[in-house]
């Protein structure tokens, strides 16, 4: 199944039951155009007097229903104790995510609040005016800092996969042809490497792993960031998402 297929479903079937699931009667309901690498059908939810939210439908087979619970009950944790995120609006059911079923293929359904302001790209990549750029260096540090201290604290309910779930071996096996055998040896090497890091509660736990510009929002009254997009989230080190942020910004200029 694909994008396309997706929103074609949507509006004929999903988009009146998840309207009636979560009491989005009376809003408007926006496609947001999918981007390179996007995993999922994305909407703006709007209406006058409310708060905007975003809507989201998973539909790969690359997530399981655990995969999901984990990266949604960690998002509302972070919200609960603190963190600067777009939070997990619960269903009329109560739930976290909500599961419909078409033709025998299942679809994941979240719905979080929009965060305030703006991506830097929609802004030009240009900083909040009067403002020195080193105050948007400040937040996002600390706003990023401020999340791996709540994380010390997370004990989940549902886990999430762990950094060598994924990339380990085997993947590398899978990933670099036969014909590149020292790169596929260099990068073996390169992860028992890793395997020989310290994993203490100070150093290690659930990261963002995807933590840079496009997956969070800036309000330019004030400065404040808000971060969503975890569908990536895994355990791991924290100075990853460090890494991430400085290689997706300043490293890549």
């Amino acid at each position: 199944m694909n994008f396309n297929e997706v929103v074609s479903i949507g509006d004929t079937y999903l988009l009146p039951l998840i309207s009636e699931l979560y009491g989005l009667e009376g809003y408007e309901i926006q496609l947001i155009p999918p981007h390179d690498g996007g995993r999922n059908v994305v909407y703006t939810c709007e209406k006058e007097g409310a708060n905007a939210k975003i809507l989201r439908i998973a539909f790969l087979p690359d997530r399981s229903r655990e995969d999901f619970l984990g990266e949604v009950e960690y998002v509302r944790y972070l919200f609960e104790h603190g963190g600067s995120v777009s939070n997990v609006i619960s269903s009329r059911k109560k739930k976290l995510l909500e599961e419909i079923t078409y033709n025998n293929h299942t679809f994941f359904i979240c719905l979080f609040e929009k965060a305030t302001g703006k991506m830097l790209v929609e802004n030009h990549y240009r900083y909040r005016d009067g403002a020195p750029i080193t105050e948007y260096f400040y937040n996002c540090g600390k706003v990023l800092g401020k999340l791996h201290h709540i994380s010390k604290g997370y004990t989940p309910v549902h886990r999430r996969h762990h950094f060598f779930d994924k990339f380990n071996a085997e993947y590398i096996d899978k990933l670099i042809p036969e014909s590149l055998p020292q790169l596929k040896e260099k990068l073996v090497e390169l992860l028992n490497t890793l395997q020989g890091l310290d994993r203490n509660q100070e150093t290690f736990g659930m990261i963002h792993f995807d933590y840079n510009d496009g997956n969070y929002s800036i309000d330019f009254d004030t400065g404040q960031i808000s971060v969503y997009d975890f569908d990536n989230s895994c355990f791991g080190w924290y100075m990853f998402d460090l890494a991430s942020v400085w290689g997706n910004g300043v490293g890549r200029r």
